[in-house]
């Protein structure tokens, strides 16, 4: 799945489940080796979509408060 189509509920669960499988032990080092670097895609795709409502909420309050 495309990563910049995903929710951030979506995302977040896909980054749960890579850390489930690389603190496990289970994965050959070039499966975590992969799953560290979807790790950290998802995971500043999953703060960027929070920055961005942080900024929308932030906008909402600086317009209610007018």
């Amino acid at each position: 799945m495309d990563q910049d189509k995903l929710s951030f509920e979506e995302a977040y669960k896909q980054l749960t489940e890579l850390v489930k499988k690389m603190e496990s032990g289970e994965l050959p080092l070039a499966a975590s080796v992969a799953a560290y670097e979807q790790g950290i895609k998802l995971k500043a795709y999953c703060e960027q979509l929070l920055k961005e409502a942080e900024l929308k909420i932030e906008t909402l309050k600086v317009g209610t408060a007018q």
